[in-house]
């Protein structure tokens, strides 16, 4: 069994990253009710004995004694770092996989990047080591982090050069929380496409998340909660939104239940390396079959069924419907319309009491209304995991790679040029040391690069699908 390191980068990243630590708990604790510490666990936990001084020592087999998450917390303000140790889950974290700050980075890019990325740098590798050290097989680094900010942005992706230069073998999966048009942080177009070119170059994978695309699924499911219909009977044990359970008593945020979508996609999206199943994916499969371009990693994702958000007690959906729902725009984390468009690759992760033969039905069901290149017409990955999400029979995590993300990235060109012409704020940025006004313009033609890409294949789109000659063998 292979492991994997979690680092959260800034406010966002942290507070999605306790939802994922909250409900992976959880759903290890309904499948390992005898509390021995297995494979599954030891993916993202380590099981250490407290008793022994210094960092603890850790049990590799056995009952488990305290479980502490594979992951590093980095923030360059205190806030939610502290609020995490003060919750539920402080047991979880040691206070040698923290790195805050108290001043945070203004919401500017250059900050988080230049500033505290060469102050934090040491610190950063040294935590990281630590938890490398920690790991038999360690196959994959999760970065969360949001675009907007100035932490999540500028010092999650120093973070991904950082991580290249000391991993080079360990897969980069990058999950990353983009901004709405009606952002409150007027400098975000700047941070975020400052932050592109550093995904583009250092990511293996990214999975772009709309904050928009988050509010119109919470509204659809209070819609549904509210009206009344459906049996909407809310589970008292249900284990699926973080506001169940240990943390009922403090107070929900606003972007708690968003916050919660994308857990529950990391959590689907990890479900192979940490249970068992008939057809396990790797993670590093995903990059491989899902990536035929190396500049061209952005993953669409989309989740069903959706209403587990909500502790909703609706029936289950059927199965077919569920494989429907994964390629309607209702059901994705980042506003787009992956139909209309061209994929390079699909992934289809199937969680819960599902066959083989279920998934090959669907797909050729599907197949015909969704178009491929012209060069991987059977460019389709699936994983089966036996385990279902906690209070369900089944989920589905479906990530496409595909040409529609094209228009987020045009609509943010278009909202950085809105600033940028009139170099509004301009002076935030050059005032720090080693930020030059060519680093916006590298920035901007390394976006166009990857736009004028995504173009190129959709111009691709109206040409047959190549008929291969094979070869014939003898009989």
């Amino acid at each position: 069994m292979t492991q994997s390191v979690v680092v959260q980068v800034g406010q966002c990243g942290n507070q999605i990253g306790c939802c994922f630590w909250d409900l992976a708990l959880r759903e290890h604790a309904a499948v390992n009710q005898k509390g021995i510490y297995d494979e599954a666990i030891s993916s993202f936990f380590r099981n250490v004995d407290t008793r022994v001084v210094g960092d603890g020592g850790s049990i590799s087999k056995g009952k488990i004694c305290s479980l502490k998450a594979r992951a590093v917390l980095i923030d360059m303000e205190e806030g939610v770092v502290n609020e995490i140790l003060q919750g539920p889950l402080r047991d979880v974290f040691d206070s040698k996989q923290l790195i805050t700050d108290i001043s945070g980075s203004g919401n500017n890019w250059a900050v988080g990047h230049k500033v505290f990325g060469s102050l934090y740098q040491e610190q950063i590798l040294e935590k990281l080591r630590k938890s490398a050290e920690h790991c038999d097989c360690l196959q994959c680094f999760f970065i969360i982090h949001s675009m907007g900010g100035g932490t999540g942005s500028g010092l999650g992706t120093f973070l991904l050069k950082v991580l290249e230069d000391e991993f080079p073998e360990v897969y980069r999966l990058v999950t990353s929380v983009y901004p709405s048009g009606e952002d409150d942080v007027i400098t975000s177009p700047y941070n975020s496409i400052l932050a592109m070119k550093e995904l583009n170059e250092h990511a293996d994978c990214v999975l772009p998340i709309d904050n928009q695309s988050l509010f119109d699924i919470i509204s659809k499911i209070d819609v549904m909660v509210n009206s009344g219909k459906l049996g909407t009977t809310i589970k008292p044990k249900s284990l699926v939104t973080s506001s169940a359970g240990a943390s009922k008593k403090r107070q929900e945020k606003p972007f708690d239940a968003m916050n919660n979508v994308v857990a529950n996609l990391l959590l689907n999206l990890t479900s192979s390396a940490r249970f068992e199943g008939s057809l396990n994916m790797d993670l590093n499969e995903i990059s491989m079959n899902l990536v035929p371009f190396p500049q061209l990693h952005y993953l669409v994702s989309s989740l069903t069924p959706l209403y587990t958000l909500a502790d909703v007690n609706i029936p289950p959906r059927r199965l077919d419907q569920m494989f429907s729902d994964a390629f309607s725009k209702d059901h994705q984390l980042i506003r787009a319309d992956p139909k209309h468009n061209l994929y390079l690759a699909c992934a289809l992760m199937v969680r819960g009491n599902v066959q083989i033969s279920d998934l090959r039905r669907n797909i050729e069901r599907l197949k015909p209304s969704l178009r491929f290149v012209s060069w991987n017409q059977e460019g389709w990955k699936t994983s089966l995991c036996s385990v279902p999400p906690v209070g369900h029979s089944h989920s589905l995590l479906a990530l496409a790679n595909n040409t529609c993300v094209k228009p987020t990235f045009v609509e943010l060109r278009e909202r950085f040029m809105r600033l940028y012409k009139k170099k509004a704020h301009l002076h935030h940025y050059l005032q720090i040391e080693g930020m030059e006004e060519s680093c916006f313009t590298e920035a901007l033609s390394s976006l166009s690069a990857l736009v004028q890409e995504y173009n190129q294949l959709d111009a691709t789109k109206s040409m047959p699908a190549e008929d291969l000659p094979r070869l014939s063998v003898a009989v």
